[in-house]
């Protein structure tokens, strides 16, 4: 049996996890350190989406995401505008991460998946599951109790939960 020596190229996975990060919860960190035991590197891309209203403003969603991913090498946080797919071949990605709590994010993942597909077949989404703990875990729910003063511990980081009363109560 002969065996052939094959050069072997390496070559880098790019992933790009797209969101509003309106704010960045305990929840997407966990899809990031997911996402970066797969993937060589990380683009958090934080999008400005005019379909929605943020509480924060880009700049502010910016530097919270870049405070709380700073302790990892493999994530670079960007802000994102227009499609996704077109973003994610610009910076030498082919995956697309998505997070998937429950039975009810599924559909609507489904179809922004397939849609993506179909703008560029190339480009594939990779859905990751949040561990129990942050499956209920959603931004809009976190500005909510936020707003009413209930308790964030756990749920977010503290950078997050300083900014929320901030906005919520003036507290600094």
């Amino acid at each position: 049996m002969e065996i052939h020596n094959k050069t072997m190229e390496i070559i880098m996975s790019i992933a790009v996890y797209p969101g509003s990060f309106d704010p960045i919860t305990n929840g997407h960190i966990d899809l990031i350190e997911r996402a970066i035991r797969i993937f060589d590197k990380l683009i958090v891309a934080v999008a400005e989406n005019p379909g929605k209203t943020p509480l924060f403003t880009i700049e502010e969603r910016l530097d919270m995401v870049k405070k709380t991913t700073e302790k990892y090498e493999n994530v670079i946080v960007d802000r994102i505008s227009g499609l996704t797919v077109d973003y994610v071949k610009q910076h030498g990605a082919s995956v697309i991460i998505r997070g998937l709590r429950a039975i009810s994010d599924f559909e609507f993942e489904l179809q922004m998946a397939l849609i993506n597909r179909r703008l560029n077949d190339e480009v594939e989404t990779v859905f990751l599951m949040p561990s129990l703990q942050y499956s209920f875990v959603k931004s809009s729910h976190i500005k909510e109790l936020a707003s009413l003063g209930a308790p964030l511990e756990g749920l977010v980081p503290d950078i997050v939960m300083k900014k929320l009363q901030e906005k919520f109560f003036g507290n600094s």
